[in-house]
């Protein structure tokens, strides 16, 4: 295997030695950073040194203690362990306190169930819990979920243009369809309104945040701004281009740790929308938590476009009231994260999942993968697919409830075509007030 995946890489040239020899799985390209004196490979990632190759220990480099993945001289370790990216935020800003929207602590006896949880393995489960688990996904499906789902597919002309360039490669292009028909949502339901504070949580590079801002920036709105929240500090940020500076406001905090109340920026306007495109999981929940809590600042509209069921966590997940009174227990909503990677054409990852992941294997393939590899398979591969989407619905038709708890009238739309994307769902609420 690797070395078919060697053969398809492409032989650096003479130009390219200048730049990082360090192979990008994920972006299938080499890293393009410039290389130190004398190496093939750039600061992040040269290889750790030996002790005995070592003549001068000023140019030793060790694996960050914080993220393996990235090496450091080890002269720098004490103050890049200050600033590196994979390092917890200790902050005394008002707006940002530990765990507060992490959801009630466990139990130590429940914390400990739940860890051995997570390494049970599907293809290893008794029939009798492995169908009965799919059974409960099949009820509540057909009476809770079934038929309830449309589309609601648009497309806000402000990428008209854009999403004709030719020079676009088709993951590119993907991106941008779904940017432009959440853009349209917010169009279609009239949330592109003066006074009103955007809060995109999770927001990475800033893509949405950049399109919404420059859709903001035309319409010549009054007093409306772009909060963008992430917990990483990143480089090409896309928000950065855009031209009216007040208009966006980029925050760095963790979602469970963030306080929307002490935040200053959502004090200048009467309205709030959250949004946010591919929230990972459990991010999702923490989401609604900080929306919904005691610390939230009053939210008008919430636009989710969901993905990376795998990741949500009992502690976190917002609908574990309405799942227990359905018959699903902590052991079984385990079960049901695992079971979610089959919706993903049965086997493999999408893209999302794998740029959130930002590894070539997790967890949840390689439980799929050794389901397939049994001598005698439980389901086919439809079938897997058919579970899988399955559970992705009933794990939000949990939020759902919630959000329904919480005065907000709430949906599921298919925003884009699943040829675009196969976590093509949008959650969708409005406080019933506003409706």
């Amino acid at each position: 295997m690797a070395d078919e995946i060697s053969a398809k890489r492409p032989k650096m040239t003479g130009e390219s030695t200048t730049t990082c020899a360090h192979w990008v799985e994920r972006k299938k390209r080499y890293c393009k950073m410039t290389v130190n004196k004398g190496s093939e490979f750039c600061g992040a990632h040269a290889p750790a040194n030996k002790s005995s190759e070592i003549e001068n220990s000023d140019a030793e480099r060790i694996p960050c203690p914080l993220d393996p993945n990235h090496t450091v001289f080890k002269r720098k370790l004490e103050k890049h362990l200050s600033i590196c990216n994979a390092r917890e935020q200790q902050s005394t800003l008002p707006y940002i306190e530990k765990g507060i929207n992490a959801g009630d602590a466990l139990l130590p006896e429940d914390e400990v169930a739940l860890a051995d949880y997570q390494k049970l393995k599907l293809h290893e489960l008794e029939d009798s819990e492995f169908y009965g688990v799919i059974d409960k996904v099949n009820r509540l499906y057909t009476e809770h979920i079934e038929n309830t789902i449309d589309e609601l597919q648009l497309q806000h002309k402000s990428l008209e243009r854009e999403l004709k360039i030719e020079d676009y490669g088709q993951e590119s292009r993907k991106h941008l369809i779904q940017t432009a028909a959440l853009l349209g949502i917010l169009e279609h339901d009239k949330q592109l309104a003066s006074n009103t504070s955007f809060i995109e949580f999770g927001a990475g590079k800033g893509q949405l945040a950049y399109y919404l801002a420059s859709v903001l920036e035309s319409m010549q709105l009054g007093n409306s701004q772009v909060v963008l929240l992430d917990r990483l500090s990143l480089r090409h940020k896309k928000d950065n281009k855009v031209a009216n500076k007040e208009l966006v406001q980029r925050i760095r905090a963790d979602i469970a740790d963030f306080k929307m109340s002490q935040l200053p920026e959502l004090h200048r306007t009467q309205h709030n929308v959250a949004l946010s495109k591919h929230l990972c999981g459990a991010a999702t929940d923490l989401t609604l938590r900080c929306v919904l809590g005691k610390e939230a600042t009053n939210t008008d509209y919430i636009l989710i476009a969901l993905c990376c069921h795998h990741r949500c966590e009992w502690r976190s997940y917002v609908g574990k009231q309405w799942l227990q009174t359905t018959g699903i227990t902590p052991r079984e909503f385990v079960i049901i994260t695992k079971m979610v990677s089959w919706a993903v054409c049965g086997t493999g990852l999408s893209r999302e999942r794998r740029k959130a992941m930002a590894e070539d294997k997790t967890r949840a393939e390689q439980e799929d993968t050794e389901e397939q590899q049994q001598p005698s398979q439980r389901l086919s591969r439809e079938q897997r697919e058919e579970i899988g989407y399955k559970c992705k619905r009933v794990l939000d038709h949990g939020r759902l409830k919630y959000l329904q708890q919480h005065g907000y009238n709430a949906a599921l739309k298919f925003y884009v075509p699943r040829d675009v994307t196969l976590e093509n769902v949008v959650l969708l609420a409005r406080q019933k007030d506003n409706s």
